[in-house]
Formats: structure tokens, sequence, C-alpha cells
């Protein structure tokens, strides 16, 4: 069984590098599948691990010229026994030489050891350990008192860093630029020509070679690595240009050296911006891993006990307060109250909650004091299933961005090569290229024919590299993803495939399951109809309902839940079964109280031999009223029947008319009889239906609805209708609470509620529209951008501009889709 890995990257500048990291892994053994998301810095890797472990897939992607933030978590230590700044000297010391120990702080004011650490290496226990050997004692454990995520602080950490080099670097272009206005406007090279030359030099150093070094840093690994990023073209552009600073001494060329600065400028102002950008189309996770309740109360014996919310075991008893953060998914076991659970369906009414109720970890107890006893903990908690969900999401791809990957994958290199083709095409036929300026200095006010031709090659040339940069292309369908699957997340819409978004904008008809899904799924006895003589009628309606009751007790189908309910409710005894049968679609058998019972479905009494025209009228009836039928036999002889209703969900109708309204086709698929299907159908507006289905013949009416109308989507349980849900082109699987069967879906809704179809419709069909539209303006603008610098119409500096800008709207573009409304109306 392949195990799954997600490695944190660093070193990524644009799209050719998130390729070479993807390739790379791809081609080593023991990978199954490997994607790359540029917006999100992160490899998503499926693997063997008897062929290759993570510490090696980490060596692939350094093997590639790029590295791995290794994982680090943060832990407050209140370490007992201190007296002296030596004891805090000797705690630090253990700690700081211990293998997976990143940093150790020990102070001796407050006793507390702050200590960082790669989990992988080292554990918690493993620290206290260390500190008991030191001759100390570990009074208590927490996280980090400072209650952020690490994810939080790298994109704060990233910012700030890319805000000080854009800083530091318009330090220096801002008196180059002024250096530069009296030759602009006045032909005045002040105060004179060497000084002015020398010190735009001088000026240009810092912005490259400090502040810009990432960027020739990044260029020189990839190129000895046999790749080709975004940085080398900068790198290439800013280098060519700073080197005429020095040139212009010896040769009749123009001083490029203080352009290279502005490049770099522009070129890191786009970063930085770019990283804000990125940063907020990435909150999604941060503001679910910030939902999480950081400690817990605890019962202990007759005490509360605050512990941190990562001691809390599965049985624990938690008391929690009006107010307060459910820390971790539970069954409620005293008390009653209200629970906001938006957080997880994006429902906004308080839910009631009461003894043997479900609760979910992060929602908020808003009205009661409850006790829970906890039931998952940590990475098995549906806060910890929805992250894991959306980060599976941000890591898949859709088919549109292959293509995407494939230009990106030659760009830097073609770049290369067209920029040496302009350089040679200017100096090898200079009159006719100035020629072409010319005509085109009165309409373009920056180009400036009267340059030298060898400047005007070296401008040209310059411009190419710094205008053809594949990150627009790279970010065109990671950020959109990024931002698509958060707010389907916030909204209760979980989307675990990128390549549904995709599928979903073709959809032609969206097939429902009945029950559980269109219907509340609690269905509940309305009628029981006894035989006439006589073909029975030997029986009253308690002991009938007794009898069936009795072998339904054995069965856990919604129906005959609402069967042994309804005995219970009258005060019926239920005997025990034996020798029970569970026919599948048809219906139950055994003996109860020493009588041989069926109850199902006509096709069940029939292939008994059991005569059924008797109650066939009475039956009709109930399935015209959209309820369902049970046929009761005791002893080979049809005694009555027992109708089941299951209630409409309040949308059903509302949702189903919706989705009809926005072009959409629907049908219902169901084991239940046609009549009862047919009813349900008219009664939401439901067009095909496909009844008396049995569970393993669904799919192959999901194949024809496919061969007669195309894509289409299957909204069922996910779990009855797994085999449906992969079958159709997209698969939805409702759940409702903590029962979100993910592994058989394309998209999870997280509410029962059929308005979550409609939601992830609207949602599917936003971010769809936002990739298109990035991946056009991304390619048009190459298209465009490209020819015009190669025919020497674009300064450098311009060109760098427009580069920069190209990046910032296409992820600007994707944040825009926050303003979508996803909801229904």
């Amino acid at each position: 069984m392949p195990d799954k890995a997600t490695l944190e990257l660093e070193g990524m500048s644009c799209a050719a590098c998130a390729n070479a990291i993807e390739s790379a892994l791809r081609k080593a053994g023991g990978v199954v599948s490997a994607t790359v998301n540029l917006a999100a810095e992160k490899a998503y890797v499926e693997y063997d691990p008897g062929s290759i472990t993570k510490e090696g897939l980490v060596e692939v992607v350094r093997n590639a010229g790029y590295d791995v933030k290794q994982p680090k978590e943060r832990a407050v230590l209140k370490v007992g026994g201190m007296s002296c700044a030596s004891c805090a000297a000797a705690v630090e010391a253990a700690l700081k030489n211990a293998e997976g120990v990143l940093f150790a702080s020990v102070n001796i004011a407050t006793e507390k050891a702050t200590v960082e650490y790669d989990p992988t290496k080292v554990s918690k226990e493993t620290l206290d350990r260390i500190v008991y050997e030191s001759g100390y004692e570990v009074l208590g454990v927490s996280g980090d008192e400072e209650g952020v995520s690490g994810e939080e602080d790298d994109d704060v950490r990233k910012m700030r860093d890319a805000r000080k080099r854009m800083l530091g670097t318009w330090a220096f272009t801002i008196p180059i630029m002024l250096f530069m206005i009296p030759e602009m406007f006045f032909g005045i090279m002040w105060p004179n020509h060497v000084i002015m030359n020398t010190g735009m030099i001088l000026l240009a150093i810092p912005p490259l070679a400090i502040f810009g070094r990432k960027t020739f840093v990044s260029a020189f690994r990839a190129v000895t690595h046999g790749n080709a990023n975004m940085d080398v073209l900068i790198a290439m552009g800013t280098g060519a240009a700073f080197l005429t600073g020095p040139a212009t001494f010896f040769l009749s060329v123009a001083n490029y050296a203080g352009v290279s600065a502005m490049i770099m400028a522009f070129h890191l102002t786009g970063r930085y911006i770019e990283a804000t950008a990125k940063g907020r189309a990435s909150q999604a996770i941060k503001k679910l891993l910030e939902l999480g309740a950081k400690t817990a109360r605890v019962i202990r014996g007759d005490e509360e006990v605050e512990v941190p919310i990562e001691d809390v075991v599965p049985g624990d008893i938690l008391a929690i307060r009006p107010g307060e953060k459910v820390p971790t998914d539970g069954e409620v076991v005293e008390g009653s109250t209200t629970i906001d659970e938006s957080m997880a369906t994006g429902e906004s009414m308080p839910v009631k909650k009461q003894p043997g109720d479900q609760v979910l970890g992060a929602t908020i107890n808003q009205s009661g004091f409850i006790k829970v006893r906890a039931t998952k903990v940590g990475k098995d908690t549906f806060l910890a299933q929805v992250i894991k969900l959306v980060e599976e999401a941000q890591g898949t791809k859709v088919p549109i961005q292959e293509f995407a990957d494939k230009v990106t994958g030659i760009f830097v290199p073609v770049v290369v090569t067209i920029a040496l083709l302009t350089l040679t095409l200017w100096l090898v036929f200079p009159e006719l290229m100035v020629g072409l300026l010319k005509r085109a200095a009165t309409a373009i006010p920056w180009v400036d024919p009267g340059l030298g031709p060898v400047t005007l090659a070296l401008s040209a040339t310059i411009a190419v590299l710094v205008i053809a940069c594949p990150c627009a292309l790279g970010l065109a369908t990671p950020t959109a993803l990024l931002v698509g699957s958060g707010i389907g997340a916030e909204n209760g819409v979980l989307i675990r495939k990128g390549e549904a978004i995709q599928a979903m904008k073709d959809v032609r008809v969206v097939v429902f399951d009945k029950t559980g899904t269109i219907t509340k799924g609690r269905p509940e006895v309305t009628d029981i109809v006894l035989a006439k003589p006589p073909a029975g009628g030997s029986l009253s309606e308690d002991d009938l309902l007794a009898l069936a009751a009795g072998v339904e007790s054995r069965s856990e189908h919604p129906l005959a839940v609402a069967v042994v309910g309804g005995a219970q409710k009258r005060g019926l005894t239920v005997v025990p079964p034996e020798d029970f049968l569970s026919i599948t679609g048809k219906g139950v058998s055994a003996n109860v109280a020493g009588r041989r019972v069926l109850v199902g479905s006509r096709r069940l009494m029939q292939d008994e031999g059991i005569d059924t025209s008797g109650i066939e009228e009475e039956l009709r009836r109930v399935e015209e009223e959209a309820k369902t039928g049970m046929i009761v036999a005791v002893d080979g002889t049809v005694q009555g029947l027992i109708a089941v209703a299951d209630p409409l969900k309040e949308d059903s109708r509302a949702a189903i008319q919706e989705l009809k309204a926005m072009g959409l086709d629907t049908a219902i698929v169901t084991g239940d009889n046609r009549r009862t299907a047919e009813a349900i159908a008219k009664k939401v507006g439901i067009t095909h239906v496909v009844a008396e289905v049995l569970p393993n013949g669904k799919v192959q009416a999901i194949t024809e609805l496919q061969n007669r109308f195309g894509t289409i989507a299957m909204v069922g349980d996910g779990i009855n209708d797994a085999p449906a849900l992969a079958q159709a082109d997209v698969g939805i699987a409702i759940g409702t609470g903590t029962d979100i069967a993910i592994e058989s879906s394309d998209i999870t809704l997280v509410r029962g509620d059929l308005s979550g179809v409609v939601t992830a419709v609207k949602l599917s069909r936003a971010t769809f529209r936002k990739i298109r539209q990035n991946l056009f303006w991304a390619f048009f603008y190459n298209v465009i951008a490209i020819p015009v610098a190669i025919l020497g119409f674009l300064h450098p500096v311009m060109a760098e501009i427009a580069m920069a800008t190209s990046s910032i709207t296409v992820v600007t573009n994707a944040n825009l889709l926050r303003r979508a409304k996803v909801t229904p109306d």
C-alpha cells in the first residue's frame, strides 16, 4: 500500500522550478505519483515505502537543486529542580546536543525551556527524558505559547523578508533614478561623465549583490543542476545590464548598470506583492489550523485539570462551559446546549445538543455547560480530516494545467534562445531594426532610436530576458485552486480532487440517491395495514409490528431502524430472532417466537412463492403516497404491510429547482419501488427516475446515464453508494457531522442538505472560470510581449514592470474569487 508525503519546498521561484522538482520526483524509483504546487510551495508525493523512504524523497529534491523545509514543532517545558544559571546552562546544553533538536533556550527566571525540534526525530517524551537524565525534571509540557501556527509564521516571515529586500533595493535605486533625470531631460551627465557612470555602477552593486543575491544563487543552482528557471532570466538580464557599466569606459555602449538595479527593484517589488497575495490565497489552511482548541479541561476524579490538547486521549471526559471551543470530537454525556457548527457546515444557525449527540472539535459551545466524552483526537478528528482534504485538493491539478506545465517546462530555454537570436538579429541587421524602431519612436515615448546599435541590441535582448517569465503561467491554476478549495471548506464543501472542478463545468445531469440524500434518512412507520381474510387477518396491528420488529432488529438498514423504533414507541416487546438472513435489495427473514417471518418487497415474496394479491391494492396506495411498503409474511402467508415514510429534507425541492435553473438535468437512482421513487421525484421536481436497482446495479445505471446524457455527477451517502460515486464523472458524497466518506468521492458535502450541491456547482464553475481567465492572460501576455521586446519597443525597465504586473495580476485575479456568490439564491 503506497504511503503519502507532503514536502514543504524551499528555493522555488517559478513554474520551471516546480516542473524540475516534479520531474525529478516522478523519475525516482518507488514514486507512484508526484505533484508540485507552486502557490502552496509543497510537493505531494505518493510512494512505495519499501522502495524509497521519506528521507530519500528529500534527497531527490535536494539533488534537483532545491531544499525541503524540515518539519518543526515548538514546546515549552516547565523544568523543576533548577537553582542557578549553571543549572539552566546544563539543561540547555543537553537539549541542544540531542539529535533532532533545532533550537533550545532555558530561562532560569521563568524556569522554562523553549525547544524547537524535528518531530520525526525526537518526541516530547524524549525531551522529558533528556531533562531528567540531566538531573532535573519536567513539570509540564505545552505547545507554542504564542498560539500561532508554524504555517502562518512562515508566511509572515516570507512577506517580511520580501519587504526588506524590496525596500533595501529601492534605497539605492531611487538615487540612481535621480542621477538619471538630468541626462534624460536635459542631456547633462551630472556632475560629469566619469563620476556619473562610476556612481551608477557603485549604487547598482547592493541591489544585485546583497538584496538580489537570492535571485543569482537560485539561478546558479538551477543551471548547475541542468534546469532553467525564471531567476536565470532575471540574472542574465540584470547581469548583462550591469556589465554595460564597466564596459562604457572601454566601448561605445550606454551605461545600463543603473537600469539593472531598477529591474531588480521592480522584480523584488513584484515578489513582495506576489508573496502578500499568495499569503492571502493560502489563508484557508491557516484559518482551519487556528480553529482548533489549544487546551482542554479534563475531569480527573472530582477535579477539572487543564491540559494541552495533545494530552487528551479517547475516553477522557471534558468539561466545556458556554462560549468555549469544543476541544475535540466527542459525545455529550451530561447537560444540554446549542453548538455553533458554522466552521464545519457553513450553517449559521446553532444546533441543539443533548446526551448521546455527537459534537465536533473546534465548534463553539454557546449556551449550556456540558460534559463530553472524547471519541476522536489528533489526526482522527473532523477538523484534521478537513485540513487533510483541503491540502489534498491543493496538491492536485486540473487537466487543463497539463498543457501549461508542458509549456513552462521548455519556456526558459526557448526564451534564452530567442534572446540570443534577438542579439544576433540586431547586430547583423542593425539598419533594418533601427529603421523599424524609428517608425515607432513617434508613438512610443520611451523608445530612443538615436542610441548606438550595440546599445539597442543589448536593450532588446535584456528586455526579452526579463519580460518572458513563466511565473504567471505557473501561478494561474494553483492559486485559483488554493482560493477555491479554501472557500469550499468555509462553506462545508470539501473538494478532494482538482479534476472535479474541471469536470463539474461539463456536468449535464446530477443523479441523486434517495434515502439520506433527498430524504432525511430517518424514516418512520406511518401505516400498518392488515391483510383481509382469507389471505390473512389472523394478527393484530401490534402482533404484526412486533414480529416484523423482531426480524428487523438484526438489520442496520434505515427502514429496519424505523420498524424497530415504531414497535418501541408502542411499548411492544421485541423478541430476538433466530436464523436471521438478509437478502440484499429484497428484505430479511428469520424465526421469531417459533414462527417464520419474512419482511420485504414483492420480489422477495415472489421468490418465496408467496401470494401477495390480497395486499396489492393497499401496497399501491402507500407507494403512490411516496411511502415504502414492506410486506410481512408469517409462516408462508401474507399478514399485512408496514408503510414507512422518509420525510424530505427541507431544502431538497429548492436546491433541485435551482440546479435546473442553472441548466442541469436531474435524475434519481434508488433501490426503492418505482411508484415511491416517482412520487418522490414528482414532489421535488426530478425529471428522470431509475428505480428498483440493487446496490451492485447502481454502477450500471450510472453507466447507462453517462452513455445517454454525457458527463454525470452522482450525489450519494458516500458509503453504500461508493461504487456508483466512483463510476460517476464527479462523485459527491453527502455526509452529516463526522460521517464523511472522502475516499469514494471527488467532493464531500459536510452538511446533509442538498443546498451544498448547488454551492459545489457554483464554486466549481467560478473556480474554473478564474483558471481559464488566468491562463488566457498569462498566454496572451507572453504572446504579445515577446515580439514587442524583440523589436526593441520595450525599455528593459518597462519590460520588468510588465513581467511583475503579469504575475501580480494572476494572483490578484485568483483572490477575486472570494467575491463570487457560491451559496444558493
